[in-house]
Formats: structure tokens, C-alpha cells, sequence
């Protein structure tokens, strides 16, 4: 029988992450239409309301069902506004360990919300299912995302030398693929200590809950 992640929903002290949705269709796309986005991430470009339905409708349930992963919307507690995805991925349910990765719009980058969402999903893991490996996996030259993972705890185990395809704008506008090195950083429960030291001044908590609307 495959494992499977819960349909949950964390609040942390300004988000809430919840299954992604429909009505999320519109603000995701806006999302991925980023030039940061496109740089550092495999997401098509240009990013359609199409993609963004398939993306919520077909891929984020099928990931889960098959045990792989989980995408989870990250929204603002006040706004209900969407300001990114966290998503897990290639899931070992045997050695408890998963991929971790985020997006956050451009509109609400600077404000912490990565760390915070990321951290609260790593709580949620490691407390709760119980894990015991989390991976992040960040472009060499991507040093928002690395400053996240450092942030959250992690500890970097080393480099993958050309792993990481990135995208640049060439000449005509397009974007075109370049070849750069993945940094790899790890989680493990005991490394939450100092994380959890180093957000306490923001009054930081999670909770979790049942999901019972996931499509």
C-alpha cells in the first residue's frame, strides 16, 4: 500500500498553507509569470491560466495520491491572498526523508514568507509524519533561495557540479537554458532548535488541521 501525505492545513503566525484549489488558478499564474521564476525554476514560460488549472487539478492531486509529494497554496491569514507554493517531492517513505522547494510571488518577496512557510512545513513533517531527512536543492547563483535554507536551519552537504539547468534571457527576449551547480542543504528534526531560536522574536507558531475539501 502507498504511503500518502494527509490532506492538512498549517497556520503559521501570518499564513496559512491549504491544498491548492481552483480559485487559485488566476493568482498562480500571475505568479509564475516572474522573471525570477522563470530563472530559477523549471515552470513553463509563459505560464498560463491553463497551465496553472492543470498544474492545481491534475498534477498536485496525482503527486499525492502516488505518495510522491505535495503542493500546498501558501496564503496570507488576513488577506486569504496567495504569496506562493511550497511543494515536496520525490518522497522515500521508507528512509522518511523528501525534497523540499518554494515559490513566493513577487509582490510578497522580503517579507520572510518562504522561511516562514518552510519552516512551518518542516515542523509539520518532523513532528507529526514523523520524518526524519528534509532536502532542499538551490542554484548556485539563487542566493534568495539559499539565504531561505539557512535561515530555516539547514545545513549544506555540498555541491552538485552541473546538476541545475537555469534559464537567461538571450538576446531576443527569449529565455534560453544555461548549466549551472546545485547546492544541496539538508533538515534533519534536531537542526529545528536553532532555527526555531533564530524566528522566536516574530512570535512564531504552527498548528495543523484536517483538510476535508482537497479536490
Amino acid at each position: 500500500m502507498t504511503s500518502t501525505f494527509p490532506n492538512i492545513s498549517i497556520s503559521t503566525e501570518r499564513l496559512v498553507l491549504r491544498p491548492l484549489d481552483e480559485d487559485d488558478i488566476a493568482a498562480m499564474a500571475e505568479m509564475m509569470n516572474d522573471e525570477q521564476v522563470a530563472a530559477w525554476t523549471s515552470v513553463p514560460q509563459p505560464f498560463t491560466q491553463d497551465d496553472a488549472r492543470r498544474w492545481i487539478t491534475g498534477h498536485a492531486p496525482a503527486e499525492r495520491t502516488a505518495g510522491r509529494g505535495l503542493d500546498l497554496a501558501v496564503t496570507e491569514f488576513l488577506t486569504q491572498r496567495l504569496v506562493g507554493v511550497i511543494q515536496l517531492g520525490k518522497t522515500n517513505w521508507r528512509v522518511r526523508s523528501t525534497e523540499l522547494s518554494y515559490i513566493v510571488a513577487s509582490w510578497a518577496r522580503g517579507e520572510g514568507y518562504a522561511s516562514e512557510a518552510a519552516l512551518g512545513t518542516a515542523q509539520w513533517l518532523f513532528t507529526d509524519q514523523k520524518f526524519e531527512r528534509i532536502e532542499l536543492r538551490t542554484a548556485a547563483d539563487n542566493t534568495a533561495s539559499q539565504q531561505v535554507a539557512q535561515k530555516i536551519g539547514c545545513i549544506s552537504e555540498g555541491v552538485l557540479r552541473n546538476a541545475c539547468i537555469a534559464r537567461i534571457r538571450a538576446e531576443d527576449g527569449t529565455w534560453a537554458d544555461t548549466r549551472t551547480d546545485f547546492i544541496v542543504w539538508s533538515l534533519l528534526p534536531e537542526d529545528l532548535e536553532g532555527a526555531g531560536e533564530q524566528l522566536s522574536d516574530s512570535g512564531s507558531f504552527t498548528s495543523y488541521s484536517a483538510y476535508t475539501d482537497w479536490n
